[in-house]
């Protein structure tokens, strides 16, 4: 007779209808908070003849929802790991829909400050949340990969169908509409997912590091506030100064996470097989994403003189390349292609995006447009698969934490795009326009634009036409710094990603019975 055990592995089970179902049910809160990144693109002119703010406060009413989004996303990733991740979804759901109907009937400025406020307090509990559910819900590394897909298209669409449905709204009803819109989809949330979401946190998560918080939010806002600064303003004493003392707090939080007990971050996280990469490269992807966008969506405006909501319109067409681009993707890997590959294929199709952008002229509506199909196909085949390999290498009860590492990157990355192209394109156009031209032409294409419209006849025709010139040029030179990054951010993916692999499926150890004794 033996008295030993052993063990076999069983393959988890399969996600069903009811993880298919919840899955629907978490892309309503994504797609509201992606969507109210760009929801009040429309209703400025409606909002400010309301309100009256003064320019400060027309800023802060646009900027205070990514600034505290960005800054809580680590503490509420954490948090969610630690009081469960259904339980914060739903309370941030709370709170976005109150923020929400606060927004809406806003009688004055602060008001709607703070709301914008509240609402980026309520974003920053969704965002990790999904993905850590996500997470939980599809244990299976192929459904998960599928699950995803769907959740990076969602997320990336649901930027551009944020104007669109903002200039509908705004057409046929008042500007707080634009956030009544949130209240369906966050009561169906708040009434579907106690039923059909799991509850999930860390078992041992240890106690909360509260130093912690106040070191993340002052790393992360100086620098996130510097970098969205420097495209419009150029560069600037303030400017560097915020980016440098953000930067110190980074190391000030970076040292706290090594010694703290239990820290917001731990580094063994940062320390799994590819999660850094990833973490890293997403960052790269987001910089290639909104680095793009800030040059095309004045290219429809003030280039082509299409109206916002026509442009926002336009704008719309290359997100059918999202739907197309990570199913297909996910097929590929599934199919044995390596993951590295795939990525670096990812980078080097946006890398031709823009590549294509450097082609442009004043007159090449279909060109860009194709351009960013391609931009936007490319960088949802990069953040699909990051996304599922960071979530595929993190421990299920920091899947919280690393989903918010993963979405910090991208508002950095995102906010370095723009700066960094921004700034290039800035410094092209202020070479390329004419040295007799007027001082508030120098500045911006807006600017030129407002300045030849006061210009009689053929001086301000004359005017336009050279601002537009060299709005194009400065686009076709940040363009060929952007291809330039991506394709080398291609060769990096296909050096660091090429010996991971995640195809294999993730088991529960069960033991076996005892032998029955001869």
């Amino acid at each position: 007779m033996t008295n030993s055990t052993s063990t076999t592995t069983t393959p988890t089970a399969r996600a069903g209808r009811r993880e298919w179902t919840a899955l629907g049910v978490l892309m309503l809160p994504l797609l509201l908070v992606s969507m109210d990144v760009s929801v009040l693109y429309f209703a400025v002119p409606a909002m400010s003849a309301d309100l009256r703010p003064t320019g400060t406060q027309q800023l802060w009413i646009f900027d205070i929802y990514g600034f505290v989004l960005a800054g809580l996303l680590m503490t509420m990733g954490s948090l969610g790991d630690r009081i469960g991740r259904r339980r914060l979804l739903l309370m941030g759901a709370a709170a976005f829909s109150a923020a929400s109907l606060l927004a809406a009937y806003a009688n004055s400025a602060e008001t709607l400050i703070a709301a914008r406020a509240i609402l980026g307090i309520g974003g920053a509990t969704l965002m990790p949340s999904t993905m850590a559910l996500l997470r939980t819900m599809f244990t299976d590394p192929g459904e998960r990969a599928k699950a995803i897909g769907l959740w990076s298209g969602v997320m990336t669409g649901g930027i551009a169908l944020g104007s669109v449905m903002s200039g509908v709204l705004v057409e046929h009803f008042w500007w707080g509409s634009v956030f009544l819109v949130n209240l369906p989809a966050m009561a169906l949330l708040l009434v579907l997912g106690p039923f059909l979401l799991p509850e999930s946190k860390n078992p041992n998560p240890g106690r909360f590091d509260w130093p912690s918080i106040p070191l993340s939010m002052a790393a992360v806002l100086p620098v996130i506030y510097g970098l969205k600064e420097i495209p419009s303003e150029g560069w600037d004493i303030r400017y560097g100064a915020s980016i440098a003392v953000g930067l110190l707090f980074a190391a000030l939080f970076v040292r706290r996470q090594r010694t703290a007990a239990s820290p917001l971050i731990p580094p063994a996280l940062l320390r799994g097989h590819g999660f850094t990469p990833a973490v890293v490269l997403t960052l790269v992807s987001a910089f290639g994403m909104m680095g793009s966008a800030i040059f095309t969506t004045q290219y429809l405006q003030s280039v082509l003189g299409k109206t916002p909501l026509q442009a926002a319109l336009w704008s719309l067409l290359p997100s059918v390349f999202i739907g197309v681009a990570a199913p297909v993707t996910t097929q590929i890997v599934q199919k044995g292609v390596n993951r590295g590959y795939v990525v670096a294929a990812g980078f080097a199709i946006t890398a031709g995006g823009y590549a294509m952008l450097t082609l442009a002229g004043t007159d090449s509506l279909w060109l860009v447009l194709a351009a960013s199909g391609v931009l936007a196909c490319g960088v949802v085949v990069v953040m699909s698969q990051l996304t599922d390999l960071a979530m595929g290498t993190a421990p299920v009860e920091q899947a919280g934490t690393a989903s918010s590492l993963l979405e910090t990157g991208t508002e950095f990355g995102g906010a370095l795009g723009m700066a960094v192209l921004g700034s290039i394109g800035t410094a092209v156009y202020r070479h390329e326009i004419p040295d007799s031209a007027p001082a508030a032409a120098h500045e911006t294409l807006g600017g030129a634009l407002a300045t030849a419209a006061r210009l009689p006849g053929h001086a301000g025709d004359a005017l336009v036409t050279a601002a537009r010139e060299a709005f194009v040029s400065g686009m076709q030179g940040a363009a060929i710094a952007g291809a330039v990054l991506l394709a080398g951010a291609a060769a990096g993916a296909a050096l660091t990603l090429r010996r991971i692999h995640l195809l294999e499926p993730e088991a529960v150890a069960v033991p076996e019975p005892e032998p029955v004794a001869d």
